[in-house]
């Protein structure tokens, strides 16, 4: 049985430049995908050739302040194998999209949604590419790191919250730093606080 490093090594050896050099950290698997308009091409390599028959998880990082300012993390698995390989590829703020890898895993369709509801990332040649947690027409991205831990107030009134919303004053508030890790404990906060 192949071990995860040297699925992404034959992964790399098909690809070559195009994806980096495994990085193992206790031992986890991760290569990156430079080129982020090519992530299909490579997903559906990894699942046809080299037995990453699941798409466990997609998921999205602000890199706010920084470019490219997203990344997109891909969780595989394979049955077969039992193996676990991560794919990463960044995506800029300017073009703030990536094709979609829903014609090689159908359960990337709502992973993706979630993706471009919460950040913003849209994955071209998405099938029902529509919001799925939040409402159609609401304006905002509420993931991305500048949006307002209390929330915006909506545009639509008597629609969910007429208020600033989600989080005002919530139980996930957190203070940077502080003076002990009582201090920066999540809890329900006054705006002095």
């Amino acid at each position: 049985m192949p071990t995860s490093l040297e699925l992404a090594g034959q992964l790399r050896e098909k690809f070559g430049d195009l994806i980096s050099g495994p990085l193992e950290f206790r031992g986890e698997v991760t290569v990156t995908v430079a080129d982020a308009e090519r992530i299909a091409e490579v997903c559906a390599h990894a699942k046809a050739a080299l037995g990453f028959d699941l798409l466990l998880d997609l998921s999205s990082i602000d890199n706010y302040g920084e470019d490219p300012r997203w990344t997109v993390v891909y969780e595989l698995s394979g049955i077969g194998h039992g193996c676990h390989l991560r794919l990463k590829t960044h995506v800029s703020e300017e073009r703030s999209q990536v094709p979609t890898v829903s014609g090689v895993w159908r359960t990337a369709d709502w992973h993706e949604r979630e993706a471009y509801d919460m950040m913003g990332i849209v994955f071209s040649g998405h099938p029902d590419l529509r919001r799925i947690l939040m409402w159609e027409g609401y304006p905002y991205f509420p993931l991305r790191k500048d949006f307002p831990l209390a929330g915006k107030p909506t545009v639509l009134p008597d629609t969910a919250f007429t208020r600033p919303a989600p989080l005002e004053g919530g139980p996930f508030v957190t203070l940077p730093g502080g003076r002990d890790s009582a201090a920066r404990e999540p809890r329900v906060r006054t705006p002095e606080e």
